[in-house]
């Protein structure tokens, strides 16, 4: 675009979404689920579950429409309030999937082939994918832009897909000749926890699919699983705690408990050694546990609560379907119109 092309002039707004496939763990609060509770008080806010994105790979049916309440659950207990944010399951608003299928005509191939979460996703056999896991990016795009959400709190491996989203943007602005429709999403990376790792590999996110259970901490997980989990997380052979960052060089594995303490705690990087340098994993990781059981404590305790009133659940997930399709569908007729189709407004 050249500099006197007119830009976006639309409010801000933030989204974001998370998949109902597996246990949320540490990781997802840290990043994400926190996160989005402090962004609340200060932005107009949509946050989705992505259960559309979750079909991708095959589900169980008889467990999609709990695991989407679990995820609900999961923010509100993490102090998204509904009568702040929205929270809805995305397939109960259809300008995803209308949105969707405008971006596949706008989005180029090339674009979306040379996504690498494609390939890390269906590995050798990516013929056998579906063609829905091949065109999750487009997807997120319209999830995106179909509220004109101008700002996205994504960790750093989701930035390739937020720059496509970019790209569909932009072409979809001048293709059309709508300078400015679109706005150009950004990204919001920011804050201590962006990236929890593996207790048992630092090299490796933490994740909801890791085989192994002591890979992480679960939200679910009680006291004593979070302590037995954080007494077998891998350290190294190097000895006691670092006393300062250049120490973490090269040992993963403690950088990512000392990232993991610094997030909970709100204390910086430095703050953290400066008390446990020196000191031995033996008085470091029973620390850890104890404020990781103070901070989780009270989300497991709300999780629970919730999810043993699961009409509640789907109460407030009705209201946050409701709100973002006032959002939307405003939206989406605007596009239909821009695209020329014949529609009742």
């Amino acid at each position: 675009m050249t500099d006197d092309t007119p830009t976006y002039a639309g409010p801000e707004r933030v989204f974001s979404g998370v998949q109902p496939s597996g246990d949320l763990h540490l990781g997802n609060y840290l990043g994400a689920l926190k996160k989005f509770a402090d962004l609340q008080d200060d932005h107009d806010c949509v946050f989705c579950v992505v259960d559309l994105h979750a079909i991708t790979v095959p589900q169980d049916p008889k467990l999609l429409a709990q695991k989407t309440r679990e995820i609900a659950a999961a923010f509100y207990a993490a102090g998204v309030d509904p009568d702040k944010a929205v929270v809805y399951a995305q397939s109960a608003v259809p300008a995803h999937m209308e949105l969707a299928w405008y971006f596949n005509c706008v989005a180029r191939m090339g674009w979306v082939e040379r996504m690498t979460q494609f390939k890390d996703k269906a590995g050798k056999d990516s013929e056998r994918a579906s063609v829905g896991l091949f065109t999750y990016p487009v997807l997120q795009a319209a999830d995106i832009l179909a509220y004109k959400a101008t700002h996205v709190p994504v960790g750093e491996d989701q930035k390739q897909h937020l720059e496509l989203s970019r790209d569909i943007a932009e072409r979809f602005n001048r293709e059309f000749d709508v300078p400015g429709f679109f706005p150009l999403p950004e990204p919001l990376i920011k804050g201590p926890g962006a990236r929890i790792m593996s207790l048992k590999d630092g090299t490796k996110k933490m994740s909801k699919s890791d085989p192994a259970e002591t890979s992480r901490i679960n939200l679910i997980d009680d006291a004593d699983m979070i302590a037995k989990k954080i007494k077998k997380a891998k350290t190294d052979v190097l000895g006691d705690m670092p006393s300062d960052v250049d120490g973490l060089e090269g040992r993963p594995e403690v950088e990512n408990l000392v990232g993991i303490y610094s997030a909970l705690s709100g204390d910086s990087v430095d703050q953290v050694l400066a008390e446990f340098g020196g000191k031995g994993f033996g008085a470091f990781k029973p620390a850890l546990a104890e404020l990781a059981c103070e901070k989780l404590g009270p989300v497991t305790a709300k999780m629970r609560e919730l999810l043993a009133d699961p009409a509640e659940i789907d109460a407030r997930l009705a209201r946050g379907a409701e709100a973002a399709q006032e959002i939307s569908a405003p939206i989406i007729s605007e596009v239909r119109d821009i695209i020329g189709f014949w529609h009742k407004s």
